[in-house]
């Protein structure tokens, strides 16, 4: 049997939360199955070693979590600095290396020893440079660390960019760095679970008076305010239908977005908000709506669209940047303004048109999704070429 692909999980294997960045990188584990051990890095040991039950447990567990911080029980901890004492175990001969994480400091600190150990190609997967493009949406931790986060990715063999747009952020901002010889960059689209067919489009019931549908954190640069004002206006005007948002809430940027929810709720306003949920009840909620609404300003890539149209389901998005790339298939209404007006106009168009809708909805259904196998594949394929830095 080859030796295996090690994957760094020091992050999701500590949380249950299941934002963006945690659910690429337990989809990414779950397809490559025996050829991938996932290792993490143990502060309390100071060592990297393979997982223990506990956090496998996190990996596999499927509701969702109130926050998306890393924890580690006190028995983890105690075993970890007997570990420091003892020595731990080494880990074994490896294929290669993907991190799929935005790694933190202490991390990028231990990555030196893990990528001399690693004979194969070592890989990052790079999402995107919304903290350096957009400093006043993302977190201050966030934007203070990511300079530095881009500097470290030059130690690794090639970065697997999950966009175009992301490819070409990383590649302007070490060229505007001067940086000569940089590591190979490969645009390689992300994936998804294919859905039940049962909650496919035509095959599901939909609700009445209908239900929009926002999945995505709620955090700044998601722009559900917009979504919120937009929404008011629809049913001050009188428009029946109701707003539903699940994703779990980042509590600096998100703040104002939770806000204005409360108010509308205290209101009498048909509106929703589940928190972070459990895949099972994220499926149901796309076989109920009409369509849904990703209002956000930016991203890497923009999984929720690509999880609506493979539910058969009409997306209204951004069309700039990676959102336009995920929308650019089909089973999209593509903005190129997301703001309050915008949105509003477009809402009551698509409440207004069910043939636009019953088109929008055939032309998702139409879509070929990639899976998550079909990413695994890309990336092992395009590593097995790269050369060794």
């Amino acid at each position: 049997m080859p030796a295996p692909l090690l994957l760094d999980l020091s992050h999701t294997s500590h949380t249950r939360a299941r934002t963006g960045i945690q659910r690429v990188a337990r989809s990414l584990l779950a397809a490559l199955g025996d050829r991938a051990r996932p290792i993490t890095h143990d502060p309390h040991a100071r060592t990297w070693r393979g997982l223990e039950p506990w956090e496998h447990a996190n990996l596999a567990a499927a509701g969702g979590a109130a926050k998306r911080g890393a924890s580690w029980p006190l028995h983890a901890k105690i075993r970890g600095r007997v570990r420091r004492l003892t020595g731990a175990a080494p880990l074994p001969d490896a294929s290669g290396l993907v991190v799929p994480e935005v790694f933190s400091a202490s991390v990028a600190a231990a990555l030196p020893s893990l990528l001399a150990t690693v004979q194969g190609p070592r890989v990052a997967i790079f999402h995107d440079a919304i903290a350096l493009k957009f400093p006043e949406l993302a977190p201050v931790k966030t934007v203070g660390r990511f300079p530095a986060y881009l500097i470290e990715l030059l130690a690794f063999d090639g970065i697997a960019a999950i966009s175009d747009d992301s490819n070409g952020s990383l590649a302007d901002y070490w060229a505007w760095l001067g940086v000569k010889n940089p590591p190979p960059i490969r645009t390689i689209p992300l994936g998804m679970a294919p859905p039940a067919p049962a909650s496919i489009g035509e095959n599901a019931p939909v609700a009445t008076p209908p239900v929009i549908l926002s999945v995505g954190s709620i955090e700044g640069r998601k722009n559900h305010r917009a979504l919120l004002e937009a929404c008011e206006s629809r049913w001050a005007a009188g428009d029946r239908f109701s707003l539903r948002l699940i994703g779990l809430a980042h509590v600096q940027t998100g703040a104002a977005a939770l806000a204005r929810l409360r108010e509308l709720q205290a209101a009498g306003r048909p509106l929703r908000y589940d928190g972070p949920v459990g895949d099972a009840d994220v499926a149901r909620a796309y076989a109920e709506c009409a369509f849904t609404v990703y209002p956000s300003l930016i991203e890497g890539f923009g999984l929720p669209v690509i999880e609506s149209v493979a539910h058969g389901k009409p997306c209204v998005c951004s069309a700039r940047g990676a959102l336009g790339e995920s929308a650019a298939g089909g089973g999209c209404v593509a903005l190129d303004r997301v703001d309050a007006p915008t949105l509003a106009e477009t809402i009551a168009r698509l409440l207004r048109t069910p043939a636009e809708l019953t088109t929008l909805a055939a032309a998702a259904r139409a879509r070929r999704i990639r899976t998550w196998g079909d990413y695994a594949l890309d990336l092992t394929t395009w590593m097995a070429e790269l050369p060794r830095r």
